[in-house]
């Protein structure tokens, strides 16, 4: 097969007040016609640097050095406007957010005829005919009506593919793919997934999927590079990077990712501390303050990406001085490269579930919406029914996950139970105190002692102006703790959450993204809660770090005896985090039941169909699954479960 991309010594620097900040490290690899390139790491770790200085796209203030030639020409060097005609063109990129991909302004179709007509002579009914082809080709229903709509009016899934159809529009070469399904629900993932392939088999393109999704890796890649610190760090065939992993940072990657094919609940392996920052790196392995296994020769020189032989295997590439003393099964002299941590088993888990107290209970929980329309005089048209009879109890020391697509119901669930809302034809009671004997808010703030909630997003849940201890401090003082019980607890719960107590001075911006979810979790834990709700807790966290902070939920239930009421869209966390499992769609249980009988013999259609689209980290099992894939427009669960 023909290269496609031969990228050589890639390196990229930023200035910055603190110094010349190193992205991009030395990066080489080839690509070819067909094939796809897995590109792996954190954040920070130059995977999206990496493809943005292929595209050129990168700000003008970024040095670039090394090479890249792309079907035989050099493109560091060339001008933008040079540049301009190969992107688009030969090349294409379908970039994480398709919101910010597609200009709000215009129609789908005048964007996808411009991708056309900017690089090829066509008339105006052939470029439209070729751009209702496209979004056919991408499954897009209605393909002429929908050319006339703007990016607003489609979902986030639709939008996507909009993007891929303009990638594909012109039969690139070579499509790079920066985190294409991270924002998108499960279901509508496998839909991204299942059509990216679809646009390689069309184009004939090489591909690079940029991703933390090792799932997704294990489906799409032929090769994958592992990066670190700005530099590749493992190199190999998608088989030999899963089965004979070498470098300790790779194999802490696969430790720590929950399995959705999994029973057996073993803690997940996080990789302690952060990456490091990319200025004045010393000459040394800049993995060693992070690797269980560093010696002391791994601080003397940075190792260099070299060979290495593994069953017969000489495509195998690694920067460790030890890989040769690790062997298939990760371990090294018999031991695990990473110790797996040990989480104390709750006395709770002991006890019937029937036997345990009710923390909380909700009875017929409903929410509707009115639809209101006109400029100034609103008249309701119609409503949207939410939740609809939602009845569920959460006893002590368990954890009830709901799970669901994006418009289900989810969150507006978790805000009538956060908000305390009385409900007209049900109720909500809080340890066995319902929120219609609510009669002042001395009443109510007591009762929101016993329920605390962990947001997704760590950074906008804490107020940048305050330290970590007038965080974790002020519901405290709400209410009405001595300001010396309150040193002590803040203390206390900075060393429960594994943080040290000695840096409660700081800000929130001066702590990565785990640490700033375990300022959330101590806040919460605050008050002594009896429930604590999380919703999407570490979805925006780095796998390595996700670990972490699901192993402190797990350790902090069996030492607090805590119930957690968790909404997440990624069931492999669901499947280990979790005692008992409810799939909400449109608004309704469609299945409820304890998680392990749920994962193994779903009974719903909508539950096979979500299950099946979750990625496994595995290439064998990943590449022989069948998948359920959804229809596009929606999902008549009632209609294909009465098939």
């Amino acid at each position: 097969m023909s290269t496609v991309l031969s990228v050589r010594d890639l390196k990229v620097s930023f200035p910055s007040e603190a110094g010349r900040v190193d992205a991009v490290r030395g990066v080489s690899f080839d690509l070819e016609a067909g094939k796809t390139l897995g590109i792996v790491g954190e954040s920070g770790s130059g995977k999206s640097v990496t493809s943005l200085a292929i595209m050129g796209l990168l700000d003008d203030n970024a040095k670039v050095s090394g090479s890249i030639v792309y079907d035989g020409q050099e493109l560091l060097g060339k001008s933008d406007k040079q540049l301009s005609v190969i992107r688009g063109n030969g090349m294409a990129m379908v970039f994480q957010d398709p919101l910010t991909s597609l200009t709000p302004v215009f129609t789908i179709g005048d964007q996808l005829i411009e991708a056309l007509t900017v690089h090829r002579r066509l008339s105006k009914k052939d470029a439209w005919d070729r751009s209702v082809e496209l979004l056919k080709l991408v499954g897009i229903p209605e393909a002429e009506r929908r050319m006339k709509a703007f990016p607003h009016e489609f979902s986030g899934g639709m939008r996507q593919r909009v993007v891929i159809a303009i990638a594909m529009a012109n039969n690139p070469k070579l499509i790079i793919a920066d985190e294409p399904t991270t924002a998108l629900d499960v279901t509508i993932q496998a839909q991204i997934l299942e059509l990216m392939e679809k646009a390689q088999e069309e184009t004939g393109a090489a591909m690079i999927i940029i991703t933390h999704d090792m799932g997704v890796v294990a489906k799409t890649a032929d090769d994958v590079l592992v990066m670190y610190a700005g530099k590749p760090v493992e190199h190999a065939p998608v088989r030999e990077l899963f089965y004979r992993t070498r470098m300790p940072y790779s194999i802490g990657l696969l430790g720590a990712i929950p399995r959705v094919d999994k029973t057996e609940k073993v803690p997940l392996i996080p990789i302690k501390g952060n990456p490091p920052l990319l200025i004045n790196l010393p000459d040394a392995c800049p993995f060693a303050a992070r690797c269980p296994i560093a010696i002391d020769a791994c601080r003397e020189r940075e190792p260099d990406l070299l060979p290495i032989t593994t069953s017969g295997h000489t495509d195998h590439s690694v920067a460790c001085i030890r890989a040769n003393d690790i062997d298939d099964d990760g371990k090294i002299g018999g031991l695990p490269v990473f110790p797996i941590p040990e989480i104390p088993e709750s006395t709770l888990a002991k006890v019937p579930r029937e036997d345990r107290p009710i923390t909380l209970e909700a009875v017929n929980l409903n929410k509707i919406f009115p639809l209101m329309k006109g400029a100034f005089f609103k008249r309701k048209v119609g409503e949207v029914h939410a939740v609809k009879g939602i009845s569920f109890d959460i006893r002590q020391g368990e954890t009830l996950a709901i799970v669901g697509e994006s418009g289900s119901g989810k969150t507006t669930t978790l805000l009538q139970i956060m908000d305390l809302v009385e409900q007209e034809d049900g109720d909500i009671r809080i340890g066995g105190t319902s929120v219609a004997d609510i009669k002042n808010r001395a009443e109510e703030r007591k009762l929101r002692r016993d329920l605390q909630i962990v947001f997704q997003d760590p950074m906008g849940a804490l107020d940048p102006r305050m330290t970590v201890w007038d965080i974790i401090a002020e519901p405290m003082l709400a209410i009405g703790m001595s300001k010396d019980d309150v040193f002590d607890r803040v203390e206390e719960l900075m060393g429960l959450v594994g943080l040290d107590p000695a840096h409660s001075d700081r800000f929130p911006q001066a702590f990565s993204g785990g640490q700033r979810q375990r300022i959330g979790i101590a806040r919460a834990l605050s008050t002594n809660p009896k429930i604590v709700v999380l919703d999407e807790p570490v979805s925006a966290l780095d796998v390595s770090i996700q670990a972490g902070v699901i192993n402190l939920l797990d350790e902090l239930k069996a030492k607090l005896g805590l119930s957690y009421l968790f909404v997440a869209h990624d069931l492999a966390v669901v499947r280990h985090i979790a005692d008992r499992v409810a799939v909400m769609y449109k608004g309704s249980f469609v299945e409820h039941g304890d998680v392990d009988q749920v994962f193994d013999d779903p009974q719903h259609p909508y539950t096979k169909a979500l299950l099946s689209a979750i990625p496994i980290p595995d290439p064998d099992i990943e590449r022989t699954r069948e998948r359920i894939i959804l229809p596009v427009e929606g999902f008549d669960a009632e209609a294909i479960a009465a098939s």
